[in-house]
């Protein structure tokens, strides 16, 4: 059964997450929502899309209970081909941050061109503190939206933005009252989809250029380091803190 839902009205369509409460995601949700972008791209009745999630929060990151090395390694690059096909979505996406986006939930957020959220959401490039390399595109898209100094603070340091401090930055683009941020990103995509779609993709183009590609590239980077890091001591202590909640003791093995 799938884990998201698709609806369109007025020109706008949105997915909406439905494994609440966290929403982490695994590769089937990835994929249904990859085909439903691929769905949408060629629906004229879409000229714009919001990003929704269900539950507490937008995405708290990949689910990685129950994962074992080998299956991590090959469903990772399977989640990669997914999130490719997302960038390569050809219309305007308005990500609705709610509440925490984590980890691979941020890799997720950033292939919209936009993200609406409020003061109570929490965002995080929390790779470091798990013990592996950032992924999903972040080396890439993260620098893009907030400049290479701000980008390297939160991948180095694992910190937790609140919504405002990710809005001073330019991570988030839109802050409103957490009971808004849906309606808010809604009324977004439709001001979007109000100008002439076939300019609105074309300029859209032109903005994303080359973005696509430089992702792709830099995921094949980003897996490489990951799968090496996965093999790790520190990768386990990692996880196993995170699933805990107590605070990792890295070894540097």
């Amino acid at each position: 059964m799938s884990e998201i839902a698709v609806a369109t009205t007025n020109f706008v369509s949105t997915i909406e997450m439905r494994r609440p409460p966290h929403n982490f995601f695994d590769l089937a949700m990835l994929r249904d929502i990859a085909d439903a972008l691929d769905t949408l791209d060629g629906d004229p009745a879409c000229r714009a899309v919001v990003l929704a999630a269900e539950g507490k929060s937008f995405c708290a990151g990949a689910d990685l209970a129950g994962r074992d090395d080998s299956g991590a390694r090959t469903g990772a690059s399977k989640v990669y081909e997914q999130g490719i096909r997302m960038f390569r979505f050809s219309k305007p996406v308005v990500a609705a941050v709610h509440g925490a986006t984590v980890g691979g939930g941020l890799g997720l957020a950033m292939t919209a061109d936009f993200r609406v959220s409020c003061p109570e959401a929490r965002l995080s490039a929390n790779f470091t503190r798990l013990g592996f390399h950032p992924g999903f595109g972040l080396s890439v898209t993260l620098p893009r939206a907030v400049g290479r100094q701000a980008a390297a603070m939160m991948l180095y340091t694992s910190r937790r933005l609140g919504g405002e401090e990710a809005a001073r930055i330019g991570l988030i683009d839109v802050l409103v009252a957490q009971d808004q941020v849906r309606a808010t990103a809604h009324e977004l995509a439709a001001e979007i989809a109000t100008n002439a779609p076939l300019a609105m993709v074309s300029t859209r183009a032109t903005q994303r250029d080359g973005l696509a590609d430089e992702v792709e590239a830099m995921l094949a980077h980003e897996l490489a380091e990951q799968i090496r890091l996965t093999a790790t001591s520190d990768f386990a202590e990692g996880v196993a803190a995170m699933n805990a909640r107590h605070t990792p003791v890295f070894k540097g093995e």
